[in-house]
């Protein structure tokens, strides 16, 4: 081939590439799922205050608030059910709450099986109806901490169960969990008040799953025993009397790293301070959102996703509705609590 032949042969494959180019249909425009997210919140009643503050928060995640269409439950069986009824005919591909146990079973109750539901609520019984529980729970938060003292050389624990729910669900937890962590777990029943261990017979450590007077009470009860104090993130404490009397205990809470980091851009935009539950109404949604981006818009895409990096820390959904979360593991002392580890939770 001449020179002239080879330069017609180059300017027709580069006509033929560019045509073939511009009708590749990899290039085109990628699908978007724009089917609206439902969040069901109380926005009247005696929750509402708690309802718009998850509200504002879920709006942190969108970026399209048009695609997040909010509807009140009132707070009531009754009103969840109207809410998710609205959010079903407006096509909606996933439901984000509600708060309650109460109103997560009503709402159950009245969707398909396709429809994915991410309720609030930490009541693990929620798992029967299936719907997913992705409030933090007992067993998470408990779990996280187990694990961490078993990796400092704790096998002795002590469970104190003061009847409370909270409690109740923390000691079957710790006791369910104690063949596969190597762990040897009692349970206390205690009324009021923290018994001290029984000569002879002394945990390497007492988990207190509540907080208030009576983690505080464990906690001057053991500062001179040499047992090692363990709590969960209803223990967390930041005035400074209860900081000094928890020094040295372990806490398993979410990453106040993360959630400081959402705190500051909530109150930027909106004022005031959120609390743990608008924290999960905005990982809810953003968890929506990734999945929206990757076309995953379902249950099986929930499913599939190993990891999602949320404010409440690394989480994962399972096939029985559970949410399987990474704890952070906090220290405390008298100039507050630092983190120290990651731990996985139940």
């Amino acid at each position: 081939m001449n020179r002239r032949g080879a330069l017609q042969f180059l300017q027709s494959a580069l006509v033929v590439s560019s045509a073939t180019w511009v009708a590749s249909p990899v290039f085109a425009a990628k699908k978007v799922d724009k089917r609206p997210l439902a969040l069901l919140v109380p926005m009247t009643g005696e929750h509402a205050e708690l309802g718009l503050s998850m509200r504002n928060a879920a709006m942190l995640a969108q970026n399209d608030p048009s695609r997040l269409l909010v509807f009140d439950t009132a707070g009531t069986p009754a009103g969840a059910t109207a809410a998710a009824q609205a959010a079903q005919k407006k096509k909606a591909a996933m439901i984000l709450g509600p708060l309650t146990q109460a109103e997560a079973r009503a709402v159950a109750g009245t969707v398909p099986s396709d429809l994915p539901v991410i309720a609030f609520t930490n009541d693990p019984a929620i798992r029967s109806t299936g719907a997913f529980v992705f409030g933090i729970t007992a067993a998470s938060v408990t779990g996280a901490v187990l694990r961490y003292a078993r990796s400092r050389g704790v096998r002795k624990i002590a469970v104190i169960s003061d009847g409370t729910p909270w409690s109740i669900l923390s000691a079957s937890t710790a006791r369910n969990m104690q063949g596969s962590i190597g762990m040897d777990v009692r349970t206390i029943e205690v009324v009021s008040g923290q018994p001290a261990p029984a000569a002879g017979d002394a945990p390497d450590a007492i988990l207190v799953p509540g907080g208030g007077d009576a983690l505080l009470a464990a906690a001057r009860n053991l500062q001179t025993t040499g047992i090692q104090l363990l709590a969960t993130v209803q223990g967390l404490d930041h005035r400074p009397a209860s900081l000094e009397a928890l020094d040295g205990a372990w806490i398993a809470a979410p990453d106040p790293d993360s959630f400081g980091d959402f705190a500051s851009a909530f109150t930027s935009r909106n004022g005031g301070s959120p609390g743990a539950i608008a924290a999960l109404a905005h990982d809810a949604t953003f968890v929506a959102e990734q999945l929206r981006a990757k076309d995953m818009l379902s249950r099986g895409g929930l499913l599939a996703e190993t990891s999602f990096d949320c404010v409440t820390g690394p989480l994962r959904f399972r096939t029985d509705g559970s949410v399987a979360r990474d704890m952070a593991i906090l220290v405390a002392g008298p100039a507050g609590y630092e983190k120290v580890a990651v731990s996985q939770g139940a």
